[in-house]
Parts: C-alpha cells; structure tokens; sequence
C-alpha cells in the first residue's frame, strides 16, 4: 500500500510539473517605468495572432492586469507605451509511464540478500499523448523612442482543444503570472 501511494504521489507531482506554465520575461536596465502611465495596443509587424475570439480574451487579460498596475487604455499616438502581442501554437509528445511491483534486485525482496527468496513480477504499462503548447509574447515598447522596453513570454497558455472557460481561466492565469512583475524592480 505504501509504494502504491508513493507512486500515485510521483505521478501527481510529474503532472502537475508537466502542466505548469512556464513564464520568462526580461526590460531595459534604463527605462523608467515610473513615467509610464498610458498605453496603446499596435499590431506587430509579421506576428501570429489568435482568432478573434481568443485575441479578443488575451487582450482583455491584459488590459484588466495593466489598468491594475496604474496604467490607462488609450487609442491616442501620444501614448507612454505602445504594447503588442504574438502569440505560437505548436505541438509536442509525451510519454507517460507505470510500473506496479517490484522487479528482482539486492534487498528488496528477491535477489541475493533481501527478504522473499525469489523473483518478483512487474508490469510497465505506458501511453502517449499530444501537448497543445500555445505561447503568448507581450512586448511593451517606449513610444518616443520606439525601443522595447518589457518582453514576456508565456508558455502553455493556449490550449486549442480546451473547452472555452478552461482555456480563457488559462489566458487569465498566465497573463497574471506574466505581469506579476511588471515594473520590473528599480534600483
């Protein structure tokens, strides 16, 4: 019973660690962020975007996180920050296995010195699946200047075969854990 619930634990920690977004983000050493105080959506040039219904959630997201951190909404050009997004979707196997028993070896029952005198049976079953990787780049760019000043970048964010309320509670998570440090900490 123990290494039965040993095994169902590592299984659960192996999933949830495989399922976990995964957020980098990187800004200018130089921008004052503190004079930041509008913003401006752009498309950028060449970028992948989300249908419209997505796009419309990824940008909803983001907007409610960064009127959170003090920002305005503007479709003025005079705008502090001019802030697009991209976003990826692509695919990748996994292979998940099981082993229940325990082979032949020293100690553990069967083997040279281990209790039970004899060999074990074990059984490894296994299975793969695909991963939706969908990735969601931000990047925030000085509108004076026209420098980018903040990119993030969220991984395991868009699930295209998620059922809409999964997938929008997804967005809305990453996009929280992606500005979680916007500013960025100043010196």
């Amino acid at each position: 019973m123990k290494k039965l619930s040993i095994t169902v634990l590592a299984l659960f920690a192996f999933g949830v660690a495989a399922r976990a977004q995964d957020v980098t983000y990187n800004f200018a050493k130089d921008a004052k962020f503190s004079d930041y105080k509008t913003y401006k959506w752009v498309d950028l040039k060449g970028a992948d975007e989300p249908n419209q219904i997505t796009q419309d959630q990824i940008k909803s997201a983001i907007d409610a996180e960064l009127v959170g951190k003090g920002l305005t909404k503007t479709d003025s050009d005079d705008a502090d920050l001019y802030v697009g997004m991209q976003t990826a979707i692509g695919t990748e196997k996994q292979f998940t296995s099981f082993s229940s028993g325990w082979g032949t070896g020293p100690g553990w029952g069967g083997g040279w010195y281990g209790y039970g005198g004899g060999m074990n049976t074990s059984t490894t079953t296994g299975s793969t699946s695909t991963i939706y990787i969908g990735q969601l780049g931000v990047d925030m760019y000085d509108a004076k200047n026209k420098d980018l000043v903040w990119r993030g970048r969220a991984s395991k964010t868009i699930n295209p075969k998620a059922k809409p309320d999964k997938q929008e509670k997804n967005i809305k998570k990453a996009v929280a854990k992606l500005l979680k440090n916007y500013p960025p900490p100043q010196k």
